[in-house]
């Protein structure tokens, strides 16, 4: 299994992006639904509680649903950085 840093850096690189994309506002809104995820003003991962896989997948439904396919293929390159990490 991936270290938690290694969650912690792919959930930050996903929320940078999603700000460039959708802005900030609706991409922390979004990412404060999830539970155990805790971020800063800016966007920054400040802690995980619980599992991060789980906290991962459910961002990453947040973000999908919002948008579908297109968040996919955004995230696509970023998810590569982070092999040891599987994404459903």
């Amino acid at each position: 299994m991936a270290e938690l840093i290694e969650y912690k850096n792919l959930i930050n690189d996903i929320i940078a992006k999603q700000i460039l994309i959708l802005g900030p506002d609706i991409v922390l809104l979004k990412a404060r639904n999830v539970p155990g995820l805790k971020i800063s003003n800016n966007g920054e991962v400040l802690d995980l509680a619980g599992d991060p896989q789980e906290i991962l997948q459910h961002l990453i439904d947040e973000y999908i649903a919002l948008s579908g396919q297109i968040v996919k293929n955004i995230l696509n390159p970023v998810f590569a950085k982070y092999p040891d990490i599987k994404i459903k």
